[in-house]
């Protein structure tokens, strides 16, 4: 095998396709119609954050020296002219969805009204919510050719205004207000329903602000300035490193422009205006529709029949786990796994909850990553404190764009009296890891949660994660490990049974792998399963070219980007990889080994990517409990059957919908729900 030819995606290419499968989903005329908007919600927000982080990223690498690029293997300025091509191309695409899906929510008798579509009316009430809401809040800047634009915010929405009288033109900004519903339901007329955007009430409205002005004609176009949202800090993990971030993420709102989405139906002249004062280069110029900050979209009202939208199915209960009983004297007879959102996530709060009030639970320890604004885990850490229990709270600052949340947390914590630990210096801590010590016939007895997704009830409702509740003592031993290293400010070492990272993980799974290639040489069964978000790790990737020419089946579950090119002759012809995206965010890490017939399975909080591998503190969990093993390979099972929702990952990237044996259709995300609540029903 020659490395130097292995075939290779760039791995912001294989982001650009993974958002093109989200695209699909709005594309898809069995979603429902309300879903199919929220879908071209989550383009939009993908695209932002792709541009404020990883086009940022490529922009600082395009102006290195030649030299530089060598080492990199890929030349920059290349890689930003593609993306520049298939964004453009989607925003195309997306306009058009956007369109026809306009036209379709028409026919439901709902209908999305322009500034130009209003009757007398219908006018009136949205010149009085104007007058009201809206006025007093807003205040044009009138622009100058002689004078410096002001400084736009990050993602903002503005109006750029231009006033004409005699072929004399007035130029203006005015800022759309972010902390109004964007949508306003409008009076019903004979069953008819009515939503008008907050951008085309202003629209309409314009006449009232520039009134002082004198015009023959009045023209605003959307404009969102997109800006590099990466931070330089001082990596000290102290209290000035808390201070550093703070001043940093106020820097954030004024980093280097990275895209200007504008309204393609902008004169050029007033675009050429904005390129000439924002010092914008080409590939930074992305003509988009009338509407931008797209994501608000997530939440349009659905004004119409409950068919629009998704069945929302209750959260079912965990076999034999009741919440009437002590969780904790029920995960020391065995494991317990917690399939997110298809059950309910309230366990792990409850079992939070009850280590607070426990007279004989001593201590908790926990990492936690990204909170919900409104967190209940927080609150239980709290209480326990105030229980007289020792906590210790592990907070990574470094969440991207939670960082003001969690540092307004663990100042909360801090106030209650919970010990509150930052972080090791280089390394995020991103395990979802706790451990409650409590004391059983004069000794210490311990017990964990350990999770592939986030200690937050908000995302639980819509990530696809696992979560183990286990009084395994080898488990629990490695977890006393981590949490005192942590506490002392140093990587965990020397573990028996959790896969840590960056010590351990990447020994370990080359380990792992190794066994299958000579289980594979011997003539034995040798095959792995790998779920995951995202493969970029070259290494691993070369590691998993070497296993499948060895004969080794190799078969790929990952959600977003894959750099690794499947099916290709002499280095991937045993690897198969596809990619679910439907109503939940698929967020689960699991690996699974042969390992001669005797399966391994773990759980982990790591992507097959650098960053997770080298440069986090990520736990990766064995699954000793044969009851859960088998629900996690059962559950696994039905995401390889999938034949509705699964797409295949090949080298043409074209998104193919994956097509099974069977004839019947296998949409896992239902399918796993059917089964989990058939599993529950049973016992």
């Amino acid at each position: 095998m020659d490395i130097k030819r292995a075939p290779l995606i760039n791995r912001e290419i294989s982001w650009l396709y993974f958002n093109d499968r989200v695209l699909q989903e709005a594309t898809d005329p069995t979603v429902p119609l309300i879903e199919r908007i929220r879908f071209l919600a989550i383009f939009s927000s993908n695209l932002d954050e792709f541009y404020r982080v990883r086009v940022a990223t490529l922009t600082r690498l395009a102006n290195l020296n030649e030299k530089s690029k060598e080492v990199l293997g890929y030349n920059p300025k290349k890689v930003l002219n593609q993306i520049k091509d298939i964004v453009v191309k989607q925003e195309r695409k997306f306009n058009n969805l956007y369109e026809n899906i306009i036209r379709q929510l028409a026919e439901e008798k709902i209908f999305l009204l322009n500034d130009k579509q209003l009757n007398v009316t219908r006018g009136a009430f949205v010149k009085n919510y104007f007058r009201e809401k809206l006025l007093a809040t807003l205040v044009p800047i009138m622009l100058d050719s002689e004078l410096t634009l002001p400084e736009l915010k990050d993602r903002a929405i503005y109006f750029f205004v231009k006033l004409t009288k005699n072929k004399k033109t007035r130029l203006a900004l005015i800022e759309i207000p972010d902390n109004l519903s964007r949508f306003i339901v409008l009076p019903e007329t004979n069953n008819l329903k009515f939503i008008i955007l907050l951008d085309d009430i202003i629209r309409y409205s314009l006449e009232d602000i520039f009134f002082i002005f004198e015009h023959d004609s009045i023209e605003a176009y959307s404009i969102q300035l997109t800006r590099d949202a990466e931070l330089d800090l001082d990596k000290e993990v102290s209290g000035k490193f808390i201070d550093a971030l703070s001043k940093s993420l106020q820097k954030r709102r004024k980093g280097k422009p990275m895209r200007l989405l504008y309204d393609a139906d902008m004169p050029l002249d007033m675009l050429k205006f904005l390129v000439g004062k924002m010092g914008l280069h080409g590939e930074s110029l992305i003509p988009g529709n009338r509407y931008h900050n797209f994501k608000d979209f997530i939440a349009f009202p659905n004004v119409g029949r409950q068919e629009l939208e998704y069945i929302k199915y209750p959260a079912l209960p965990v076999s034999d786990l009741s919440f009437g009983k002590s969780l904790i004297s029920m995960i020391e007879k065995r494991d317990y796994l917690i399939s997110t959102p298809y059950q309910s996530y309230d366990y792990v709060i409850h079992f939070l909850r009850e280590a607070a009030i426990d007279p004989k639970v001593k201590e908790i320890s926990i990492a936690v990553y990204r909170l919900a604004e409104n967190s209940r885990i927080i609150h239980a850490l709290i209480n326990a404190a105030k229980n007289g229990k020792k906590v210790t709270c592990l907070v990574e600052l470094r969440a991207r764009f939670d960082e003001q949340n969690n540092i307004t947390w663990s100042h909360r914590l801090e106030e209650e009296g919970v010990k509150v630990l930052y972080g090791i210096e280089d390394y995020k801590v991103h395990s979802k890891i706790c451990l409650v010590s409590r004391t059983e016939k004069q000794k210490l007895v311990y017990y964990s949660c350990l999770s592939t997704g986030n200690y937050n009830e908000k995302t639980a409702r819509i990530y696809a994660d696992h979560t183990l509740l286990t009084a395994d003592k080898k488990i629990t031993a490695d977890l006393r490990s981590v949490f005192r290293s942590l506490n002392k400010n140093e990587l965990p070492k020397g573990l028996k049974t959790l896969i840590v990272s960056p010590i351990d993980s990447r020994p370990a799974i080359y380990k792992l792998i190794d066994n299958e290639i000579k289980n594979a040489k011997a003539g034995k069964p040798a095959y792995m399963i790998l779920k995951m978000n995202s493969l970029a790790d070259e290494q691993l990737i070369m590691k998993l070219y070497q296993a499948s020419n060895t004969g080794v089946k190799i078969q790929i579950i990952v959600r977003g980007m894959c750099c690794l090119v499947p099916g290709v002759k002499g280095y991937s012809e045993n690897i198969a990889v596809i990619s679910i995206v439907d109503k939940y965010l698929e967020h689960a890490r699991v690996h699974i080994y042969c390992n001669g017939g005797n399966e391994l399975i773990y759980l982990t909080s790591a992507d097959f990517m650098s960053r997770n591998i080298d440069s986090r503190i990520e736990v990766g969990f064995p699954i000793y409990d044969t009851d859960v093993k088998k629900e996690i390979r059962d559950i696994i099972n039905i995401q390889l059957s999938d034949n509705t929702r699964a797409r295949e990952i090949n080298i043409h990237n074209s998104n193919k919908y994956h097509k099974t044996n069977s004839e019947i259709p296998v949409r896992a995300q239902i399918d796993t729900y059917t089964y989990l609540k058939n599993k529950q029903s049973k016992n």
